[in-house]
């Protein structure tokens, strides 16, 4: 069985105060790491003071983007080889955010995703559709072309250990969500694409998450999905209870 993983993307929110005030709110809480993986995408200046602030207590800490070179002349990016060395151990790849505002091609978020492996972080992997191509039934083209372009160049074993987050770009903080049959077909879709570019076991293998207006009120229609394993979270992640009931709904009995 695929362990479920919740993973929160505070996007460009709280100060350090709040940062540190949230992971104290949670400490203790959070179910054990068997029953439920859990992450915290916290922005850059948080990072090495959340590792250290809740290492000992079940919760990762993912960074919410970065840059596939080692070192450079890059103003303003932060390398794997940094992340790795603070503890972070995921990173969101390819968010709709990313594209549409940072121009972030799929060749780049392929770059990114062979350079966090090469540093031994986890590539939490965004894809998914705007309102226009859900509209015209155009979604599982798209989600098909990104996922291929994205995974290109990995091993079936790197597939097994990514994670995959299918957010429609139409339900990001819209607060409208995809029902769960329609998450979930598009889920299937994506495994069906891992299959039939690398094998069924890494189709079998690689977890998916959906993400979109997920809140606690309507993570367990998705949970309840066989192609559902998680969710990646955004204003629902912000409160510590609102966060710890999401993973209360999501971990295995």
């Amino acid at each position: 069985m695929r362990k479920p993983i919740i993973a929160g993307n505070w996007k460009m929110h709280k100060t350090m105060e709040e940062a540190v005030d949230f992971t104290e709110k949670v400490k203790g809480m959070v179910p054990s790491s068997a029953q439920v993986e859990t992450v915290i995408c916290a922005p850059f200046l948080f990072l090495d003071r959340l590792v250290n602030d809740v290492k000992r207590y079940n919760v990762k800490v993912g960074a919410q983007t970065m840059h596939y070179e080692e070192q450079g002349a890059y103003t303003g990016e932060v390398s794997p080889a940094a992340l790795k060395g603070i503890g972070v151990s995921h990173v969101i790849l390819g968010h709709s955010e990313r594209r549409e505002l940072y121009n972030e091609t799929d060749e780049a978020v392929n770059k990114k995703v062979l350079s966090a492996f090469q540093y031994g972080l986890t590539p939490i992997v965004c894809v998914g559709e705007t309102l226009e191509q859900w509209e015209n039934g155009e979604t599982n083209e798209h989600v098909k072309s990104q996922v291929t372009k994205a995974l290109q160049g990995l091993s079936e074993d790197q597939v097994k250990s990514l994670v995959i987050a299918y957010e429609p770009i139409w339900a990001i903080g819209t607060g409208k969500s995809s029902t769960a049959d329609g998450a979930e077909e598009v889920c299937g879709h994506i495994r069906q694409v891992i299959e039939s570019n690398f094998s069924k076991g890494a189709a079998d293998a690689v977890r998916i998450q959906y993400g979109g207006s997920v809140k606690p009120e309507n993570i367990r229609e998705f949970m309840n999905c066989p192609n559902i394993d998680g969710a990646l979270v955004g204003g629902a992640s912000l409160d510590p209870d609102s966060f710890l009931k999401l993973l209360e709904a999501s971990a295995n009995e």
